[in-house]
């Protein structure tokens, strides 16, 4: 394993859990990716610009793309924070704005 995913309180688990079993799949298998292939695709994994330290993990499930958004803490920890459908182009500033304090919050905590 290269990397180990976490979550940070229950903002992705929350959602997750309420998934039907094959979207969850299909997350899983994201997450697998992530956890062992060194180089993860952008289709996949994408760092955010304008927001330091900031990724987000991509999904595409029956025409729908979804987002989760997370950090790296460690170099090989991946820090999952909230997760949505992206229903547009451009990602909800509330999203963002969402998953920016959420890494501070984490990374204030874990002092």
């Amino acid at each position: 394993m290269i990397r180990k995913i976490i979550f940070y309180e229950n903002h992705f688990i929350d959602l997750y859990s309420a998934q039907n079993e094959k979207f969850k799949t299909k997350i899983q298998y994201v997450f697998e990716l992530i956890r062992q292939v060194e180089r993860i695709p952008e289709k996949f994994l994408k760092n955010l610009s304008g927001h330091k330290g900031l990724y987000e993990i991509r999904i595409s499930y029956q025409s729908e793309s979804h987002r989760i958004f997370c950090c790296f803490d460690e170099g090989k920890l991946v820090v999952l924070f909230n997760f949505f459908c992206k229903k547009s182009q451009k990602t909800p500033p509330n999203e963002l704005e969402k998953a920016d304090r959420l890494m501070k919050e984490y990374f204030l905590t874990k002092r």
